[in-house]
């Protein structure tokens, strides 16, 4: 099995503290959240609903659907309310040279 590639996100300004931003990565959209724990990628759709988590709320390490309200912590995906037992699948992040990158397995990094 490969291993995921990091791939550049965006930019770490871009996202300032205590937000969050959608982007694409190869095939997969993602949800980078910036928090005082860190920065965090996450799949931008909602296990339950199929909303996008970007377009709900980020209050700390957790992230809140617009739709139906599922909770979910960014840092690992774990469902921390329903209506969804389904996590979300997270990604792992670092910071080079002040531009977020994001590790998507190699499936998703296909242009």
């Amino acid at each position: 099995m490969l291993e995921p590639t990091f791939q550049p996100a965006l930019p770490i300004t871009d996202v300032g503290m205590g937000r969050m931003r959608s982007c694409k990565l190869g095939t997969r959209e993602t949800v980078v959240c910036h928090t005082r724990d860190g920065v965090f990628a996450l799949e931008n759709t909602c296990t339950h609903a199929f909303a996008r988590m970007s377009e709900g709320y980020l209050k700390g390490t957790r992230i809140i659907c617009p739709l139906h309200g599922a909770t979910f912590d960014v840092r690992t995906g774990r469902v921390l309310g329903g209506p969804t037992p389904v996590p979300l699948p997270a990604y792992p992040t670092r910071v080079v040279n002040g531009v977020i990158e994001v590790a998507v397995p190699p499936e998703a990094a296909q242009p």
